[in-house]
């Protein structure tokens, strides 16, 4: 893994920015790259292939100076319509990590490895996690329980330890991670770097609406709930977006199947329905991607000098 190591020294910050459904973009990606960072977008974010080549290439051209490490995400579901064409045209864009999601690894890495780039597998369970291995990732991003969007039901301290048991290659956790300290503590706990979606929400940069990021602001955990009823996978979502779409929130049933077919079809419903994870109360004001890894920064060297026998001992 001395690639991986590589990566991870050109980093101010262990942190990749998630990748997330609707919020990721381009200029979300170059600024959290130049910030000193992992930038990361959904493949599915660019509603066409004509769009998605248009942005592998604006990142591509954005960082061709710099040579700064940056990550796409791919739908790996044989039934995704784009699945092979994305897998495609980001070979030719080359991005040094690559990071798989909603199936098998398997087919990308033979594609990845082909010109030097590396497969990270989004788990959300220890069993997902042995299968991912097992085809040859070359890491894990461990979801673990409190993340926005599609969320895992395992704890990251306990998520990090199981995985640990079998696996010793780069491992990422997410899950309520929010801060720099966080940061600091998902390395304490075993892992190699840290996945932080819901704070880059709220950056001048994501392309979240002014709405979404006011409510996120707003909102605390207790404005959180974890539900199936939107695509019929657990999610944790805003309550009050939930509230505002008719939702009842008494009554949360999965109203439908899971559908990998085409990710665009749910648009509606994360559209007008908010994600968010657990440590959105960390949110107190909406800034650039500068501005938040500069306060991450600062969070994360203050809890690395902290005496590894407690702060007030």
């Amino acid at each position: 893994m001395n690639s991986f190591e590589r990566l991870k020294g050109d980093l101010r910050l262990p942190l990749i920015a998630a990748p997330m459904f609707l919020v990721s973009g381009p200029e979300l990606v170059l600024a959290a790259c130049r910030a000193g960072i992992i930038g990361a977008f959904p493949a599915p974010n660019a509603r066409t292939p004509e769009i998605f080549a248009e942005w592998l290439q604006t990142i591509r051209k954005g960082l061709a100076d710099s040579g700064h490490p940056w990550a796409v995400n791919l739908v790996m579901h044989k039934s995704y319509a784009r699945r092979d064409s994305d897998l495609e045209m980001t070979v030719e864009a080359r991005p040094p990590l690559v990071i798989t999601a909603l199936g098998s690894p398997r087919d990308a890495i033979e594609a990845v490895h082909s010109y030097g780039g590396l497969v990270l597998a989004d788990v959300n369970s220890v069993e997902f996690a042995r299968k991912a291995v097992d085809s040859g990732a070359d890491g894990l991003v461990l979801v673990s329980a409190g993340a926005g969007g599609h969320t895992g039901q395992v704890s990251g301290f306990a998520f990090v330890d199981a995985v640990r048991k079998f696996f010793d290659g780069p491992l990422v956790l997410a899950g309520s991670i929010s801060t720099g300290r966080a940061v600091r503590a998902a390395e304490v706990l075993g892992a190699d770097l840290a996945y932080m979606g819901t704070r880059f929400i709220a950056t001048q940069e994501s392309l979240a609406s002014d709405d979404y990021k006011s409510m996120l602001v707003n909102a605390g955990p207790a404005d959180i709930v974890c539900s199936p009823a939107i695509t019929g996978v657990p999610a944790n979502w805003l309550k009050p977006s939930l509230t505002a779409a008719g939702y009842d929130l008494d009554n949360l049933e999965a109203g439908k199947k899971p559908n990998f077919d085409d990710p665009h079809q749910s648009l509606k419903a994360w559209k007008h329905v908010w994600s968010a994870g657990q440590g959105v109360g960390t949110i107190d004001q909406v800034q650039t991607v500068a501005e938040l890894v500069d306060q991450l920064d600062e969070e994360y060297q203050a809890a690395c000098q902290l005496p590894a026998e407690g702060k007030n001992s």
